[in-house]
């Protein structure tokens, strides 16, 4: 009995240890992908077109030279994350996050928006992508928190379809045991640092945008004890992050 006890503790050591090798393949390919999408964006965009033109609208664009700006076609926009639709798999690692923003474009190289998150954090936020314990059990905390919030958002059009964005995001936080059993609340100001690449369809209806993003929150409320004592050993950053945001204009 002890034997095949021991023989089951081995196999899920093996199994948790190469599913967190294939999340870390995972963003490892979504980072390529991204470096990639946006090399080849412009090198399509130098062989159909030598000057300048605003590559954000493809519908009605018109323009009495090649670097005036011109106002898109569509003022309102609805987004989310890949990562909205990447809530399965084993339960302990899995965050439950769901992501989604309404932008208004006010010029044609500016759009403010409203972002409302949510997500059930296992572990700390400031464990890098190349940490050796990133996604480590021994890193977890003692039961979860979920962090949901209302925030603003703003994006610059750089040049062409390249963009920088920063977002603001309060957070609750709500702190659960094991059980699921809420323990004590808490506040969080998350922010986000963006560059990435807008690549529109069907006569810009449709967009996605691959990016890079680096995390800070500077200020983050102390929680009850096993909690802290996880949090403390990490910063209050994480660089680096690949993501990529579908979304439709209206």
């Amino acid at each position: 009995m002890k034997k095949m006890n021991q023989m089951r503790e081995i196999i899920n050591i093996v199994l948790n240890e190469r599913r967190n090798k294939m999340k870390n393949l995972f963003h490892i390919i979504m980072l390529t992908v991204i470096c990639s999408t946006i090399s080849m964006a412009q090198n399509q965009h130098a062989t159909e077109n030598g000057t300048y033109s605003d590559t954000i609208s493809i519908n009605n664009l018109a323009a009495e030279n090649n670097s005036e700006a011109i106002v898109p076609s569509y003022k309102f926009s609805i987004s989310t994350t890949y990562l909205s639709f990447d809530n399965f798999g084993k339960e302990e690692t899995n965050v439950h996050m769901y992501e989604f923003h309404i932008g208004y474009r006010i010029t044609p190289n500016d759009k403010i928006g409203i972002k409302v998150a949510t997500w059930k954090l296992f572990g700390p936020m400031g464990i890098q992508l190349w940490d050796p314990l990133f996604l480590k059990e021994s890193e977890w905390y003692p039961g979860r928190i979920r962090e949901s919030g209302i925030g603003i958002t703003y994006q610059r059009l750089l040049w062409k379809s390249l963009f920088a964005q920063i977002e603001i995001l309060p957070l609750w936080k709500t702190y659960l045991d094991k059980n699921n059993t809420k323990i004590d609340d808490g506040f969080k100001l998350y922010t986000s640092y963006h560059i990435g690449y807008h690549i529109s369809f069907f006569e810009n209806r449709l967009f996605i945008e691959p990016q890079i993003h680096c995390n800070y929150w500077p200020v983050n409320s102390r929680g009850p004890q096993g909690f802290e004592e996880k949090e403390r050993k990490w910063n209050n950053y994480f660089l680096f992050e690949p993501n990529l945001f579908i979304g439709f204009n209206y």
